[in-house]
């Protein structure tokens, strides 16, 4: 009808109509007959709105006034429809359609802040060991051959610790028998290659502990037991601790290093008997040890760089050697903030773009701790940068599978500077950063290429 007052049906499952006024409002009449049951639909279109929002079809509804329990009766006498399906589509067209975000999904590379500090601690604390016991070797040759085992100890529990991964893969029995075999194989050639140089005496015994200390400690940290190793410390820690106030004598010196030497070795023992108790598994494959190697040549050249860093600088050892767990937890922040960088791009260049500052970034958040504790301890900073943004940039293409780079450039750096200090006339801060430099600047273009690609995170 038309004119001031005009009733316009409400639609087609409505019982209503609209009584549209002349100045346009309207008003909803409610047809008798039906009221009490489309006050039970609405309620239950209300009760039921989260969950009926995101069906794109009644038949979803459907399912879910089944999954409720609703009896053919209930349907029929208190919402006043024939059947299930027709008080679905009354529903669905109730309710508007709604889809919520999907849950955001969980970080897969989020760090364990307590273990990777835990970590940092535990790399810098067998240092106490070198302060207890270096008035019984500290002789030219005692430090030489202490050195070359240590990076021989260095060299061979990267890659052994590389293939114990890989052999993870197959099960935690392989990764126990790599480790139950390789640890001591390395322990000897670390003291046969100390002892070549130190000589029979006193030396070649501080000489195989360190070693044997090192195989240990490596087993215990790629199979995650670092409160055991941190354990097996605490004698040296609380010696050393006490050095300030008690002078101890040569049997003390000497017999709580071999404590903690012992401790350590037996809870790596002790850790391997897990991973050896499991079942075998079938047909696993055995990945060459070639892809291990630039692993240990990596751990070979980066222990030479700080080594001759710190025969001028010895506190920058102590702060690189501290920073490793910030480095290790960095590593899964990159991780990370990459995947969710892949998330919210759509095209290579952004996600290149993207790449390139978290890579920034978290170098910047590597590097800006380590300049107060340069001047805190004395260290030159320039050269303690470049060494350790060398050194991340390194173990952060290791990350992900690229290792020859970082072998080759850290080796040819640590020649350098070898050769250098050799033959060079006195300590050249120029030169020695010119070296630090262009191998930080070479692992950085590196990564920038290799890390920017999204096939690089898959």
């Amino acid at each position: 009808m038309s004119g001031p007052l005009a009733l316009e049906p409400g639609g087609a499952a409505d019982d209503t109509l609209a009584l549209r006024l002349a100045d346009d409002r309207t008003i909803a009449l409610r047809l008798p007959g039906r009221s009490a049951h489309q006050d039970a639909v609405d309620a239950l279109a209300a009760e039921l709105t989260d969950r009926i929002g995101p069906a794109v079809h009644p038949y979803e509804v459907a399912a879910l006034l089944e999954s409720e329990g609703l009896a053919a009766e209930v349907v029929r006498d208190t919402y006043g429809h024939p059947d299930l399906f027709s008080l679905a589509a009354a529903l669905h067209e109730r309710v508007p359609r709604s889809f919520p975000e999907p849950p955001r999904p969980a970080d897969p590379w989020r760090p364990d802040h307590v273990r990777c500090a835990l970590r940092g601690a535990l790399f810098a604390l067998p240092g106490l060991a070198h302060l207890l016991t270096g008035p019984l070797w500290a002789t030219g040759r005692g430090v030489a051959a202490l050195v070359v085992a240590g990076l021989v100890s260095w060299a061979w529990g990267q890659a052994l610790g590389h293939r114990a991964y890989l052999r993870l893969a197959s099960g935690p029995r392989e990764c126990g028998r790599t480790l139950l075999v390789g640890a001591p194989l390395g322990a000897v050639l670390a003291t046969a290659a100390g002892t070549a140089v130190a000589g029979s005496g006193p030396t070649a015994l501080f000489v195989a502990g360190q070693s044997v200390y090192l195989a240990g400690a490596g087993v215990l940290l790629v199979l995650g037991r670092e409160r055991l190793l941190l354990a097996a410390l605490v004698p040296v820690v609380a010696v050393a601790a006490a050095l300030p106030w008690w002078e101890p004598g040569a049997l003390a010196r000497a017999g709580i290093p071999l404590l903690s030497v012992v401790g350590t070795a037996v809870a790596a023992g002790w850790a391997l008997t897990g991973p050896l108790a499991t079942a075998p598994a079938p047909g696993a494959a055995r990945p060459r040890p070639v892809l291990s190697l630039p692993y240990g040549l990596f751990g070979l050249g980066a222990g030479v760089l700080v080594l001759l860093e710190g025969r001028h600088q010895p506190y920058a050892v102590v702060v690189l050697t501290v920073s490793m767990g910030l480095a290790e937890w960095l590593l899964y922040r990159f991780r990370g903030m990459s995947v969710a960088a892949l998330r919210a791009t759509a095209t290579p260049a952004g996600f290149r773009l993207r790449s390139g500052g978290i890579l920034l970034l978290c170098l910047f958040a590597y590097l800006s701790p380590l300049v107060p504790a340069a001047l805190l301890t004395g260290a030159e900073p320039v050269g303690l940068l470049l060494i350790a943004a060398t050194l991340w940039t390194a173990l952060l293409l290791q990350a992900f599978g690229t290792a020859w780079v970082p072998a080759v450039v850290c080796l040819a750096a640590a020649g350098a500077v070898g050769a250098f200090t050799l033959i060079g006339p006195g300590r050249d801060l120029l030169v020695l950063s010119l070296c630090h430099g262009t191998a930080a600047v070479v692992l950085g273009v590196c990564a920038l290429r290799t890390l920017g690609r999204p096939s690089a995170h898959a």
